[in-house]
């Protein structure tokens, strides 16, 4: 919480005046997934630290491999990937948070959910012109309706169209869209601790927030529940027990923000210092060569900051979700899943 942009490479051809067979950029389709179970609540828990969701605001919070090569791609469906870093920054901005802010603020979205619990604020990434954009699951989790809002202000209807809760995970695709600014997908294989980096989001509902930071560590166990559990802060706000996004997680052995039941699953996260606040999840974290290297997911906070979303704060320890999980996980969302 629109065009390819991204560059080609100058290189010799070999094979000029050559047939070559055509190059598909799309991954092969997954099999199919049967639907998830519906979810259930559980109950919650108490730790001295709460890790919040940067961002689902639930109801009256402030609304608010080889991979692919370096090449000019087309076409509304079309995701720009690279295993290397591409120079998405102009050059004579390059290496500075300005010139990523400049490049890939149009590519990052504001996103609002209504359920029957209430209403959650989040953000995307645009990865296709033709609207296809990339969030958290627990952002748009049980959404009867779903808007995404552009930087430039234009709003757009969306509906899910996978899910995989697994990696906190979820595709959208806007309705009626087309000529969007798509983001680059970069390598975060490649990352280093130390990197600079860019966070890019709607905390608190202000759209286009931009925050810059470091990779503090690299391959953090995060442990978040599955779709039976990450419900759980939407439906108790629904029956007044709770204020904002009480989403829970397990880091380091430990539970923070309320119970995350029997049912969890574990991902490697990045860690930075770049402020995330609760309206960041699902945005982009950034290299300095504006391509998109994680999507933002957790944030630690103070459990006397953690008992309302909207009073909840940065203390620069953020979490994302590495972008080559995001890519590898794209085929199984564009298929429809529900896992």
């Amino acid at each position: 919480m629109t065009e390819s942009f991204h560059r080609s490479g100058e290189y010799e051809n070999p094979y000029e005046g050559q047939q070559q067979a055509p190059v598909n950029p799309e991954w092969p389709p997954p099999p199919a997934y049967a639907p998830a179970h519906a979810p259930h609540p559980k109950k919650r828990g108490r730790g001295p630290l709460a890790l919040i969701a940067a961002v689902a605001i639930v109801a009256a919070a402030i609304g608010g491999g080889t991979a692919y090569g370096i090449q000019e791609l087309t076409g509304n469906d079309t995701v720009a990937s690279s295993s290397t870093s591409t120079n998405v920054v102009p050059s004579s901005q390059k290496g500075t948070v300005a010139g990523v802010a400049k490049a890939v603020s149009p590519s990052i979205v504001e996103i609002s959910a209504d359920s029957n619990a209430g209403s959650s604020t989040g953000s995307g990434v645009i990865i296709t012109s033709g609207g296809e954009i990339v969030t958290n699951n627990h952002v748009v989790s049980g959404a009867s309706r779903i808007k995404a809002t552009m930087s430039d202000g234009k709003s757009y209807t969306a509906k899910v169209v996978g899910t995989d809760s697994k990696k906190d995970l979820a595709l959208i695709k806007l309705e009626n869209a087309s000529g969007l600014k798509a983001a680059t997908l970069g390598d975060s294989a490649g990352i280093q601790v130390g990197d600079q980096v860019v966070a890019i989001g709607s905390p608190e509902g202000l759209s286009g927030t931009v925050t810059s930071g470091i990779i503090s560590a690299l391959d953090r166990d995060v442990t978040v529940p599955t779709e039976e559990g990450q419900d759980q802060g939407q439906q108790q706000w629904g029956q007044g027990q709770g204020q904002g996004d009480q989403w829970p997680f397990e880091f380091g052995g430990r539970q923070f923000n309320g119970d995350t039941g029997s049912s969890t699953t574990t991902y490697k996260a990045l860690q930075t210092d770049a402020s995330l606040n609760p309206g960041n999840s699902g945005g982009a974290l950034i290299d300095m060569n504006g391509n998109i290297i994680g999507i933002n997911s957790a944030m630690y906070a103070p459990t006397t900051q953690a008992s309302s979303s909207s009073d909840a704060g940065s203390v620069g320890l953020g979490f994302a979700i590495p972008i080559n999980t995001v890519k590898a996980d794209l085929a199984k969302l564009r298929a429809g899943s529900t896992d």
